[in-house]
């Protein structure tokens, strides 16, 4: 299943008993995203506790092929972001039994 912006204010819409509009429930979700995107814009690293970090990484240009016409090419250097989760949400997906 894949998790779409709508599914997002819906279930915070739904979590905050209709207290929120779903007009001001999307501004809000809108707006956080926003927020990060501008943050990795300007270079810098987002780190949301609990949850994990988004970070930039310079890739170097390589050699490439197109896998259709087999033509080498060259792949341009660019900026990429990843994400690496934060502790809290490694252990909630990957819970381990208790210790007796």
């Amino acid at each position: 299943m894949s998790l779409t912006r709508e599914d997002i204010y819906h279930r915070i819409e739904l979590k905050n008993n209709l207290k929120l509009t779903h007009e001001l429930t999307k501004e809000f979700v809108d707006s956080f995203f926003e927020t990060i995107v501008q943050v990795l814009e300007r270079g810098e690293e987002v780190k949301i506790t609990g949850f994990g970090n988004f970070e930039l990484k310079n890739k170097n240009s390589r050699p490439g092929r197109n896998p259709k016409t087999g033509v080498d090419v060259e792949i341009s250097a660019r900026r990429v972001t990843t994400f690496k989760t934060g502790k809290k949400l490694r252990a909630r997906i990957n819970p381990t039994p208790k210790q007796r």
